[in-house]
Parts: C-alpha cells; structure tokens; sequence
C-alpha cells in the first residue's frame, strides 16, 4: 500500500434513456482491429467495445449458446448509449466504419433479451476457453488503439513461432489486450514457453507506446518493481506494517 484515500468526490449522471447492442463480424482479424481504431476516431465512444477472436467465438458460443458466427474470424460487440437521435448517428457511423473494414455482417440486437444474451457471451469468454485448454495464461497489456491491427498480427506471429495457440479476447475500445496462451502444465517445458510468449507481447506493449497493465495489475513476477516503488515513497516501511516491522 502506498496510501489510503478518505475523501473522494465524484458526479452523479443520469442513466441513459435509450442503449443499443451492435454485433459485428469480420473475415480477417486484423480488419476488426482496423475498424475499432476508426470507430473511435469518427467521434464516437461507445458505452463498451470488445473483440473476440475465432477461438474465443466458438469456445463462447459453446459455453452457452450466445448466437456468435462461429465461421467469423472476429467480432466486435459495441454498446451504444445516449439520447434521443443521438445514439442512431452512432449506430450509422459504427456500421459505416465496419463496412468500411469488410465486415461480413453488422448486426443491431433486436431486444434486450438478446442484448444481454451478446453480453452473456462475452462475459463467459475466460472459462469458456477452459474447454480448449487445461491451462492458459492470461496477459494484460495496454496499446494506442491505432495499433490494434498490427499487435494482433504479432500475437499470431509469436504462436506459430513459439508452438503455442493463443486466443483473444479484450476491452477493444480502451486498447487493453487479454491473449490467452493455451498450454499444458503437465507437459515439460509448455509453461516456459507460454511465459516467453507472455514476455514478448508485453514487450511489444512498450515498444509502440503502450503499457504492461490495464486493469489487472502487474502480477509476481514484476513485485521487485512494485517493492522498489514502494520503497522510494515509504522508506520509513510505515504503511502495511506489523507489529514485528521496525517503526
């Protein structure tokens, strides 16, 4: 710990009145990333924007029947909300930039059973990979959205280099990546090169301007870091301290 909060303020809004669910597929994955950067740049900001990879679709779509195209090669699930007119602008510049990127189908939830039957899926993507792989490892770096496409196709690159599947699965609208690496504990030497694969697309993270984390921290095997930053604003070791710690 590095402090503790006793005094926040934030703002209230109001919910909005109208929310609309967008699916969209797409051929080549490097596409679908494509068109989220675009979404993104036509003004738009989505209520919520994730991206699901082949393996993802169809692991999901077995897990609990979600109505994914398990032919696509990714799609994109984007939540619009607002007001009035509003949200059917977003809905038309979505669709325009997914077409623009050869998007197979766009299709606009009809109610909100199916709306939460889109989400159901998506929330169901972790232990649905669990059909596919005793294990995986569960990466959590950050890129410029502008990237997507070319990180996307690196991830690949390292899989096939390396000899281990790696599925997708992420926050597309803020750039935060979930690579799963699939592999099998019990086989010798697998866990090392999901590690090495791990390490690489990190790496990548950085070197095109993103971040190691977005949301699920850093992991034990980055704590010297953590300890190192601890140390230069609590050299006192006064916070997280026990009774045997020397105050």
């Amino acid at each position: 710990m590095l402090a503790i909060i006793v005094e926040a303020k934030v703002k209230l809004l109001p919910k909005p009145s109208r929310k609309e669910v967008i699916m969209a597929a797409f051929s080549n994955i490097e596409e679908a990333g494509s068109a989220v950067a675009n979404i993104i740049a036509s003004g738009v900001i989505p209520a919520g924007l994730e991206m699901m990879d082949n393996a993802v679709i169809n692991a999901t779509e077995n897990f609990c029947h979600a109505g994914y195209p398990t032919d696509a090669a990714a799609i994109l699930l984007c939540e619009l909300d607002g007001y009035g007119d509003s949200v059917l602008w977003e809905i038309d510049q979505v669709t325009q930039q997914c077409q623009q990127f050869n998007a197979v189908s766009v299709q606009t939830a009809q109610n909100t059973d199916e709306q939460e039957l889109f989400w159901q899926g998506r929330k169901s993507a972790f232990p649905a990979i669990g059909q596919l792989t005793p294990d995986y490892l569960c990466m959590d770096g950050t890129i410029p959205r502008k990237h997507l496409a070319y990180v996307l196709s690196e991830i690949s690159a390292y899989s096939k280099q390396i000899g281990l599947a790696v599925a997708n699965v992420f926050h597309a609208g803020d750039g935060n990546l979930h690579p799963l690496i699939m592999y099998n504990a019990n086989n010798p030497g697998e866990l090392k090169k999901a590690e090495e694969i791990g390490a690489k697309i990190l790496q990548l993270c950085v070197s095109i301007g993103g971040t190691i984390t977005g949301e699920h921290g850093v992991g034990i095997e980055k704590l010297n870091q953590f300890k190192s930053i601890k140390e230069a604003f609590d050299p006192t070791h006064l916070l997280n301290c026990n009774s045997s710690d020397p105050i």
